[in-house]
This record gives C-alpha cells, structure tokens and sequence, in this order.
C-alpha cells in the first residue's frame, strides 16, 4: 500500500506553516485540498500560500483554474490522482494540505462518481427554477427527498443542489446514500490522517483577525476587480465566503462594517461545520495545538506517530 499523508483542520488554525515543516521533513510534495485556492486571481480571500511560503516545496492544484471553471469533488479527485501518480514518481510521500472534507474522503478511500453524462433537460428545468423562484425554492425540493444532503450543502451552492437533485431523478435514491456507501470503503493506501484543532475561542480570534488582515491586504479591490473582469456572483468560484459577501457590499446591499462582520460569522460557522465533519471521519488523528508550547514539538509528535506507520524516514530528528 503506497503512504499517503494528510493534514486538515478548521479554516485559521494553522495549517499551511506547519505544512511546509512537515514535508521538508518527509521530503513530501503537497498536494491542496482546498475548493478555493484551485482558481487564479483569487488570493486575498482563499488565504492562499504564497510562492515565498512554500520554501521550495512543490504544491499541486493551487493557482491553476480560471474562475469561470467549475471545481467540483470529481474534479478534484481527477487532478489529486494526476498529482499522486508524479509524486510516487519520484519516490516521494504526498501530503494532503485542505480544509475541505469531503474531497480529502474522496481522495482517500477512492470513492466512486458516477460517469453519466446526466440529465440536461432536468438540469436546465431546476436552474430556470432556481432564476424564477430563488434558490430556497430549490433547496426546498432536496429537503423533500435527501435532507442528508441538506445538511451538508449549503443553499447558495446551486451547483451542488442541482446535482444532488440530478442524482436522485436519475437513480432514484439520494447521492446522500450514496456516498454514506462510498465512505465506509477501506482506503487503499497505508496513511495516516491528522487534524489540526484549537481551543474554540483561540480559533475564533485567529478568524476575525484574519478576516481584519485581508481587508487590510484589499480583499474588496480584490473581488471588485473579478467583477470588472466579467466574472458573476452567482458561479461556483465566487460562492468561497468572502467573495459573495463583498459582491453585495459592491451592489450596495450592505455597509462595508456588515459585510466584514458577516465574513467573520459565516467563516466561523464554517469552521463549526468542518470541525463536525473530521469528528465523523474514522481513523482520524486529533492534534489540539494548546497541547503543545511550540510548533517544533506538534511536528515531532506527528514524525513520531509516522514513524511508528512506516511512513518516513525517521526523519523527525532533523527539527530537533
């Protein structure tokens, strides 16, 4: 079984810099599971490493879409296998790096995307529906057949609405279903599958002050420039929280003090979710960052427990 590395954790606890200190002590490659930092232009608000942060190490699936592309689980789990099969390659260890669970799931126990072409008629009805009644209206018809899936996809992802309603006319059962089959297969790698925490209230102040930072850094001249560029609200790339937020703030729906205090709301619900997410996920090592006094000693306890995998090269001794 060929290693695989992964490290998530909520948005804001932390885990690009501890990313890079675990690859160079792997000799690993990074590959993102981010469903934001995939698209070109779109730095300030996808908190998305820089050139100078990644320190040599090779990051795959970041800066790479046009924001008028979809980026969808499937997707992702298409290039993420593309990155897997170069980094084997080369003898190297992949290290997953992202927030996003339900790709990181995908990646790691191969789950299964049905390959039909769909149905564009049904497709075309649900989004005429979605211009003529609003997207609730939508999200109403999923509730009545999958409110799993409701659970789990937020209303103003249309994109994945429509899917999950594409999925249960032409199968007659809820993608929610599934992928709940799909999730209980045995990976086929030899892993191990950290999750970065923190206290709750250090986690939260980590959020607001980087929502303060990225305004300070022009998230609004950011988004304003997408907008100027062609690229509309309503696609998939524009749906990352910030990005729609400040969309209405530049169609003057709301002041830019309500707009900053609703991207620091909805991205620590967000975190909320993606918290509730890993604690389902089996397997899973818990890593709580108040446990430890620096970041030196969480990366020798993760190379420790990687060691004890076989995965590595008892390279731990060199951050000593």
């Amino acid at each position: 079984m060929k290693p695989m590395v992964i490290l998530t954790g909520p948005t804001a606890v932390g885990k690009t810099e501890l990313s890079i200190g675990l690859a160079k002590a792997l000799d690993a490659e990074i590959i993102s599971a981010d469903s934001m930092q995939v698209y070109k232009k779109m730095d300030i608000g996808t908190a998305k490493i820089r050139q100078e942060e990644m320190q040599g190490i090779r990051h795959y699936l970041v800066d790479c879409l046009d924001p008028a592309e979809e980026f969808h689980v499937a997707r992702f789990q298409e290039m993420a296998k593309d990155a897997l099969n170069q980094i084997y390659a080369k003898g190297k260890i992949p290290l997953i790096v992202g927030g996003t669970g339900f790709y990181i799931q995908s990646l790691l126990y191969d789950i299964d995307f049905t390959k039909e072409e769909g149905d564009r008629e049904y497709r075309d009805f649900l989004q005429q529906k979605v211009e003529s009644e609003g997207k609730e209206a939508l999200f109403a018809m999923l509730d009545g057949v999958d409110p799993v899936s409701c659970k789990k996809i937020h209303p103003n992802n249309v994109k994945r609405v429509i899917r999950a309603l594409e999925f249960y006319k032409l199968n007659g059962y809820p993608i929610s279903e599934h992928n709940e089959t799909e999730s209980k297969k045995e990976s086929p790698y030899r892993f191990v599958y950290f999750v970065l925490n923190h206290k709750r209230d250090v986690l939260y102040d980590r959020i607001n002050r980087r929502v303060d930072l990225m305004i300070e850094q022009g998230l609004v001249e950011e988004v304003g420039n997408l907008q100027k560029e062609g690229y509309k609200k309503d696609m998939v790339s524009m749906q990352g929280i910030g990005y729609r937020q400040v969309f209405e703030y530049l169609e003057g729906r709301t002041s830019l003090e309500e707009t900053i205090d609703k991207i620091k709301k909805d991205t620590r619900h967000f975190a909320k979710r993606q918290l509730t997410w890993f604690g389902r996920e089996k397997d899973v090592c818990m890593v709580d960052k108040s446990e430890f006094a620096t970041e030196t000693e969480i990366l020798n306890y993760m190379l420790e427990i990687l060691e004890k995998k076989g995965i590595g090269h008892g390279s731990f001794e060199r951050i000593l």
